[in-house]
């Protein structure tokens, strides 16, 4: 057996044992990089480091550093709370306020899963409370936390233009993005008129309390308190919630660092997009800025850096840098072009991403097929623009997969369901996904040649 052969395995057991296992996929990545770069591929440590991710490590931290500053001090909630005031509580509304939600979360540095878990408990809250189909909601979540994925500060967006400017391929970071954000658009339009989302322009609309959560249905009233419960009623509902609390009253207000942090995050937006900042250092800088200002609402955050999402694609990466030291991506990449029709090797490698992503983890598969592919793109008949993007799409798209951690997080988030049938609908709803995008954007992105 080759020794390029035996490198590609390993990183299938890689694969197979973090997925059954449940270790971080980065951790086996390092050891397995230990192991075939040492035993296999005669390199030493210096070698074997030669692969680390330096910049996207910093880029990684940078921003979730400051994401996680913006939800310590409550400025993702206020962000939740002014978008539900925004459309006045228009029930047909809300599955898109949560997408918007999520979307401009991971947009600006969240981790998909992190933004996921903040809005799932609200957006499945609401569904059971106004009859909204738990499906619906869950999957409005995930797809809008993919839609704003690949935004050129945003974490998956990071890593992928990270990756290909690493591959020396032709990139546009603004295609990437607005190939995700239409993919996921569409398919949450569809999904919101097959789940009944049209229907629930019947209900109209709802007044909230000060907390801005809305409670039964219709135009909701506040009756006298008695006993410091306030009463929340309407024709043909018996709820009841607990009146505001200081912390819900709190989250509906700027405060001096929600104002700063708002700001920071526009200057990140604007410094990386305008000015060609490194986002990594600069987003240190800005959460640096905030932790001397506010040390109190920042001391935490340090703590909720997305460390397993850093251990996994330094792992990976530093990983497929052993691969590419022993020559294994260039044996890989002209395997696949030997198929001898480019566009039948495209589409195989978008449903590979697709199939692998909805059981394991959508940045792992990522950081490893996309240098895998390198050698088939660089002969010039696909254009590395459109297939990079395909690739991107169809191993993110899946996340609504239950055995996906997004997809999980929705599943564990959903109240008064039947937790079992829930989980069938998400895993048939995964599987049309899986089956029908990777298919869609290879017709869209890769035949007519983008790149």
């Amino acid at each position: 057996m080759s020794p390029e052969l035996i490198s590609i395995l390993v990183l299938a057991v890689v694969f197979v044992i973090a997925t059954t296992r449940s270790i971080n996929m980065g951790a086996l990545a390092f050891a397995a990089a230990f192991g075939v770069g040492t035993l296999i591929a005669d390199l030493d440590a210096d070698g074997i480091f030669a692969g680390f991710p330096g910049d996207l490590f910093v880029v990684l931290v940078g921003v979730t550093y400051l994401f996680a500053i913006a939800r310590s001090n409550g400025t993702t909630d206020w962000l939740v709370h002014a978008s539900i005031r925004l459309v006045r509580g228009r029930v047909a509304l809300i599955p898109w306020v949560m997408f918007a939600i999520t979307g401009a979360l991971t947009a600006i540095g969240a981790v998909s899963p992190a933004a996921v878990a903040i809005v799932a408990p609200i957006a499945l809250s609401f569904a059971a409370r106004y009859g909204i189909s738990p499906l619906l909601m869950g999957a409005m979540v995930v797809h809008g936390a993919q839609a704003g994925g690949f935004s050129p500060i945003s974490i998956y967006g990071s890593i992928v233009n990270g990756i290909v400017e690493r591959e020396k391929l032709p990139g546009n970071e603004v295609s990437l993005f607005l190939a995700s954000l239409v993919v996921n658009l569409v398919i949450a339009a569809v999904v919101f008129v097959v789940c009944g989302g049209l229907g629930l322009w019947r209900q109209g609309s709802v007044t909230t309390g000060a907390g801005d959560t809305p409670q039964g249905r219709g135009e909701l009233r506040d009756q006298p308190q008695t006993g410091g419960t306030k009463q929340t009623t309407d024709p043909g509902s018996t709820l009841t919630r607990p009146a505001p609390t200081p912390t819900d009253l709190a989250a509906t207000h700027l405060t001096p660092a929600r104002v700063a942090t708002l700001t920071s995050l526009v200057a990140l937006v604007i410094a990386v997009l305008a000015f060609d900042l490194d986002a990594g250092l600069t987003a240190i800088t800005l959460a640096v800025l905030l932790s001397t200002a506010w040390p109190e609402d920042s001391r935490k955050a340090v703590g909720e850096i997305a460390w397993p999402t850093v251990l996994l694609i330094c792992g990976v990466l530093t990983y497929v840098g052993v691969l590419d030291e022993m020559g294994t991506i260039t044996w890989a990449g002209e395997g696949v072009g030997g198929i001898g029709v480019p566009l039948l090797a495209a589409v195989l490698l978008c449903y590979i991403g697709a199939l692998v992503s909805a059981f394991a983890s959508s940045v792992g598969i990522m950081g490893a097929l996309i240098p895998l592919a390198v050698p088939f793109l660089t002969q010039g008949e696909i254009g590395a623009v459109g297939m990079v993007a395909a690739l991107a799409v169809s191993a993110t798209v899946v996340d609504v997969s239950p055995f996906s951690t997004n997809g999980a997080l929705v599943l564990a988030a959903a109240p008064d369901v039947d937790r079992e049938r829930f989980f069938r609908q998400l895993m048939v709803y995964g599987g049309i996904v899986v089956a029908a995008v990777p298919a869609v954007v290879w017709l869209v992105l890769v035949v007519p040649g983008w790149g």
